[in-house]
């Protein structure tokens, strides 16, 4: 182990230990991510398809709520602005969160919303490991409610004087508007905290905050061509600087990472851990509450990409919706 590298390890675990002295807030849209497991019991005489045993059902923060667990589990404090329905996939999201000690105070549960859920159906053998077999998605509707609406604005007013950082969680069910994402801007930008950007399909839209964390398939998309690596280089400066963010975080899968920094040559981070990953869901999640939360706590946008590099590496071991610890993220960096 070299000297220049124990000198990195002690400034990366020097940034986590801030993690718990932190305020964050996530705003955006919240979704129940459900596993059915089942045993193979046998085959159907109706259709050619297996038909399982049901074993148990979890459920388990997705979406920006996922997001924030991964905050909490980290130390930090957070708050939750978004949007569920009075279901049960609401009520499970809802007691998951506050048992992690979040802010859920606007949350808003709505008789008119449904809860945007995601069923994943897991099969295997009775002693085999069980596998998704297939996603079955109740997508939720954008809140168009005046009174559910302005409660959402002024619950993000009243927070974002009080906040070190803020998540716009972004996955195209219609929480975050355009209003809000002005006064996000607004704010933050008075009280000179960082913004970060997480958003599926509305990237373009996100102008003027501090950095997001598209990934490959996402830049690519924005410019309707496949790049090869100098391409993708290019096209990840180009878009940081067509967005007007201070850098832009593009995750890479098995690749890693590459940090595009305003004034900066573009920082290749190669993956950490396994090359297979044992579940990708809510990898994102982890990503950007991890780079965020160094960067609320003073880290330098390239130590925050590393550490939400060692984050990403970690969460994807697990399987299902998960969340990655202090002790556990440290552990890594002194391996």
């Amino acid at each position: 182990m070299t000297t220049e590298r124990t000198v990195l390890q002690e400034r990366l675990i020097n940034i986590v230990h801030r993690f718990p002295k932190r305020k964050v807030l996530v705003v955006g849209d919240s979704v129940a991510d459900q596993f059915v497991f089942g045993a193979i019991s046998r085959v159907s005489r109706e259709a050619p398809v297996f038909i399982l045993r049901h074993e148990h059902t979890e459920t388990t923060p997705g979406g920006a709520a996922n997001c924030a667990m991964n905050l909490a589990a980290l130390g930090a404090s957070v708050s939750l602005i978004s949007v569920a329905g009075e279901d049960e996939a609401g009520k499970a999201l809802t007691e998951r969160l506050q048992a992690a000690g979040i802010d859920c105070s606007s949350l808003m549960i709505s008789s008119s919303q449904r809860t945007t859920t995601k069923v994943r159906i897991l099969a295997g053998e009775t002693h085999s490991t069980r596998q998704q077999v297939i996603r079955i998605d109740y997508d939720g509707q954008p809140p168009t409610d005046f009174r559910l609406r302005r409660a959402l604005h002024e619950g993000l007013v009243s927070r974002l004087s009080t906040v070190d950082a803020v998540i716009i969680s972004d996955y195209n069910y219609g929480v975050v508007n355009a209003e809000m994402a002005m006064t996000i801007r607004d704010i933050a930008n008075e009280r000179g905290i960082p913004v970060l950007v997480d958003s599926r399909f509305q990237l373009s839209a996100y102008t003027g905050f501090t950095s997001a964390t598209p990934n490959e398939e996402e830049v690519e998309s924005l410019f309707e061509s496949n790049q090869t690596s100098g391409e993708m280089n290019q096209a990840g400066e180009e878009l940081r600087k067509k967005l007007g963010h201070r850098a832009l975080l593009v995750t890479r899968g098995s690749r890693g990472m590459t940090l595009f920094e305003e004034g900066v040559e573009a920082l290749e981070i190669d993956a950490v851990g396994a090359r297979e990953p044992v579940d990708v869901t809510g990898a994102g999640d982890t990503v950007i509450a991890t780079y965020t939360l160094a960067l609320a706590s003073d880290a330098s946008f390239s130590d925050a990409a590393r550490l939400a590099n060692y984050a990403g590496g970690l969460v994807v071991m697990k399987r299902g919706t998960a969340t990655v610890t202090n002790d556990e993220l440290i552990d890594s960096l002194l391996r």
